[in-house]
């Protein structure tokens, strides 16, 4: 069997072929036992069969629910009646209404790849934050819904696997790495987590195209903000004419667009040309070992204002690419969460220590 580029198919099969006496048995873990996957170490890892959820509408796993117990649709639906217009309010009115809640937060997230998700899924926890989420692709999650080179599992080494415990993403446990079956089970589930908490907006589609800088009393630089605009619209503004962009007013920025490329490191990038930081060095080469531990401690404030996390420290430090690892993303994120809050908190007891100061004068 020899495919149109002259290679025998047939030999490639024989080779890659596995005997079924040299397969590990598969193994099921019933609903009953509540194990979890990631702890059932015992079970052979390639072996490793889960039973399904429960489904909806019955008390077995789907497959083995009653025959009558499911919804079954007409052949026929009729749908309630809707005008165009009443389609067009409900979209625009909230949106508009969302642009103006945000015009002024406490926090801009740039970037909605697994730092910035795990950014924002921690803060969360802080409903008295509001928090804008601005990620400059339609979809979210960056390069996080896949693994490396296009393939399917996410690989996540400890103690990250926490991250994923608390957000009850199942695993195989390998030892000092964990391994999440598809990278997209565990971005979609981080990304709902952050879409329904209250105090978090998405804005995607939209680019962060420059950082709002000011000086306080003492002359010195900080940043209050970010300037946006769509991504359609700042992908072309050297095909058309002058395309003003919009604000977003924050009292911390949180930089996590990534490490270089089109609309990577744009952070960094614009700080560099401000002034703000030394010379950028860029990311450096891989070393998987090195560059979590690097990225996860040298996620800091690095200018007043804004805080940076993620491969993006990379670009300003030179630390290592760690390549197809996603522990130090979250770990990082969680940590730039913490960094943000701490100085909200700050700016809070600062405030209060200087109006008990004015009313004892």
């Amino acid at each position: 069997m020899v495919d149109a580029f002259g290679t025998d198919l047939g030999a490639i099969l024989t080779r890659v072929s596995i005997s079924a006496d040299r397969m590990a048995p598969l193994v099921s873990l019933p609903i009953s036992t509540g194990l979890p996957v990631r702890h059932a170490a015992a079970a052979p890892r390639r072996a490793l069969c889960v039973a399904p959820r429960m489904a909806f509408r019955d008390d077995k796993p789907m497959g083995e629910g009653k025959s009558n117990g499911y919804a079954k649709l007409p052949k026929d639906v009729e749908f309630s009646p809707i005008r165009e217009s009443q389609v067009s309010r409900a979209m625009t009115s909230r949106y508009f209404s969302d642009l103006d809640e945000f015009a002024e937060c406490d926090v801009v997230i740039t970037g909605a790849g697994p730092a910035g998700l795990a950014c924002a899924y921690e803060l969360t926890k802080r409903p008295d934050i509001k928090v804008a989420l601005i990620e400059q692709n339609v979809a979210p999650g960056g390069g996080a819904w896949l693994g490396g080179q296009l393939f399917s599992a996410m690989v996540v080494r400890k103690p990250a696997h926490q991250f994923l415990d608390e957000l009850e993403i199942p695993y195989e446990d390998e030892g000092n790495y964990v391994v999440v079956k598809h990278a997209a089970l565990a971005t979609s589930t981080l990304l709902s987590k952050v879409l329904q908490a209250p105090n978090v907006k998405l804005f995607n589609a939209t680019a962060v195209e420059d950082l709002i800088v000011k000086e306080d009393d003492t002359g010195s630089k900080y940043v209050a903000g970010v300037v946006t605009n769509w991504t359609l619209v700042a992908l072309n503004h050297s095909t058309q004419s002058c395309m003003d962009p919009n604000v977003v007013e924050a009292k911390v920025v949180v930089s996590s667009t990534g490490h270089d490329g089109p609309m990577g490191a744009s952070g960094v990038k614009r700080l560099e040309r401000l002034g703000l930081v030394p010379a950028c060095p860029g990311m450096y080469a891989l070393d998987m070992n090195s560059a979590e531990d690097r990225i996860v401690s040298n996620t800091r404030e690095i200018v007043p204002g804004i805080v940076l996390c993620g491969m993006e420290v990379s670009e300003v430090d030179g630390a290592p690419r760690m390549g197809p690892t996603f522990g130090a993303m979250f770990v990082s994120g969680q940590k730039a969460a913490q960094i943000v809050v701490d100085k909200l908190d700050g700016q809070v007891a600062g405030a209060k220590k200087a109006q008990e100061k004015a009313m004892a004068a």
